[in-house]
């Protein structure tokens, strides 16, 4: 199913009840994007939806409207307290609060009462919050499971169930735990499921045929993979280059609000650590950030007290973050998934974008796939001598803000020893354990015998070596392990 995306409905011709026409009007919305267009009026003719959209096409108020619209049909019968209407499933933190917060703004009339779940901060408010009762439940995977398998909810009553970033969940590996949530749901044709992804991939249908009613499948009439408000530009430079060229790229561009991607922490830390000695204010969001910390550095962003935040691919997906001007690729991704998604935090809603990437012989491979991808062939732009700024010393950040790992074999992974870089780190990871090391041991954090280094004398001073030498693990293991381990 798919519609002319320049003649899009006007939502007062959708007939939604009057209180979210009300917060509409509020909110200064006056005609449908695309994806809602296509999906508020198959929502409302009782239709299981699973819808592909760009990121930033309005995808959240999409289903949002259309599922507070079908609860204010009724008042949901008699059902115990702890029993909500409408669950919806998000992967990450920060799109969950997102979730919640256009949850409030769509649905400031409406009546109806939201939560959302979520680890790492508020484990017995939420808790508490869950008990008591609310119309709608939002969350990541992890706790609510937890809080599922204490009865503290049911979803004996659930009448909407709601799959967000689909795709995503299964990078993250939590489909175990979205079906394990679904097969406690009534049937299929008991409730409403919607289920949206940046991509309607084989395995994501098959989710959708085997836990939904016959799904309608959506997707919008725009052909571009990356939105086309987004100029993209590549650079190729050396390893060590690439600072000074950020430097110069943001000193020539002066973006009001930035995003600079990387691959590893531990590169997050070290661009973050030459932006600040160079007079640049800029924040850290990766995976092993406390909850309230993240959240502070996403308001002062989005505040406009930091001008550039440093994302790992943790904040890659679900973010949404009006009128950033700038993506900087400092790290090219591994996936090119993650590369449109990278760029779409830019040029959303129909504005205009920059999005750089430094292709350096790290991550030079991911190209050709990249581009393959996006159909396109992205214009490469020559690097000069007056691009590179010669920066200043580095200033490093306090880790006091910082989630500590588990100590696995006696070494904290992700820690900073030695010179090596991040980059060379998660490419190592790439290729396979270094020194014949067991991938078993390396990804389940035993310490075991493949660690040892021959060459040295003295068992315990090889076992401190070895561990100073092990890789650390990339954000991408943590970007989803943050979440379960603090449910």
């Amino acid at each position: 199913m798919t519609t002319d995306s320049d003649v899009t409905p006007a939502f007062s011709q959708l007939s939604l009840p009057e209180p979210l026409l009300r917060a509409i009007d509020e909110l200064g919305f006056d005609r449908c994007t695309e994806i809602q267009g296509l999906a508020l009026p198959a929502i409302a003719q009782g239709n299981d939806i699973a819808a592909q959209a760009q990121t930033g096409t309005g995808k959240t108020a999409a289903f949002l409207l259309g599922s507070f619209a079908k609860l204010l049909e009724n008042d949901g019968g008699e059902r115990e307290k702890n029993q909500p209407r409408m669950l919806v499933l998000a992967p990450t933190r920060e799109l969950a609060i997102q979730i919640k917060k256009d949850a409030d703004d769509l649905g400031k009339y409406t009546g109806l009462t939201s939560m959302v779940a979520y680890g790492g901060v508020d484990y017995d408010k939420q808790r508490k919050e869950l008990a008591d009762g609310v119309d709608v439940v939002i969350g990541t995977p992890g706790r609510l499971i937890d809080y599922f398998k204490q009865k503290v909810f049911n979803l004996k009553r659930l009448e909407i169930c709601v799959l967000d970033e689909a795709d995503r969940m299964f990078d993250l590996g939590f489909i175990a735990d979205i079906r394990y949530l679904l097969r406690r749901m009534p049937e299929p044709e008991e409730r409403t499921s919607m289920l949206f992804s940046a991509t309607l991939s084989h395995r994501v249908m098959e989710l959708a045929y085997e836990h939904m009613d016959n799904p309608l499948a959506i997707k919008t009439e725009t052909r571009n993979v990356t939105a086309d408000g987004v100029r993209q530009a590549l650079y190729h430079p050396a390893s060590d280059e690439k600072i000074p060229l950020l430097l110069g790229l943001v000193q020539s561009m002066k973006p009001d609000r930035a995003i600079v991607f990387v691959n590893t922490k531990r590169v997050a830390e070290k661009v973050a650590a030459y932006l600040t000695g160079n007079d640049i204010a800029c924040g850290t969001l990766s995976g092993d950030v406390r909850q309230k910390k993240r959240q502070k550095i996403l308001a002062d962003f989005t505040g406009g007290q930091l001008n550039v935040l440093i994302a790992t691919d943790v904040a890659a997906r679900g973010l949404h973050i009006d009128d950033v001007t700038h993506v900087f690729n400092y790290d090219l991704p591994q996936q090119a998934e993650d590369y449109v998604h990278r760029i779409g935090r830019t040029a959303r809603a129909g504005t205009q974008g920059e999005a750089v990437s430094f292709v350096c012989e790290e991550y030079a491979f991911s190209l050709p796939e990249i581009q393959e991808y996006i159909s396109q062939t992205i214009p490469t732009e020559p690097i000069t001598d007056e691009m590179l700024i010669e920066p200043k010393k580095p200033v490093w950040g306090d880790r006091s803000d910082r989630v500590q790992s588990k100590k696995r074999g006696g070494h904290r992974g992700g820690g900073r020893h030695g010179g090596r870089s991040g980059g060379d780190q998660s490419n190592r990871s790439r290729r396979g354990p270094a020194n014949g090391s067991g991938g078993q041991n390396a990804s389940s954090g035993q310490s075991g015998e493949s660690g040892k280094n021959p060459e040295s004398s003295g068992e315990g001073t090889a076992k401190k070596r070895s561990r100073r030498r092990r890789r650390p693990k990339s954000d991408a293991a943590n970007s989803g392990g943050s979440e379960s381990s603090s449910s």
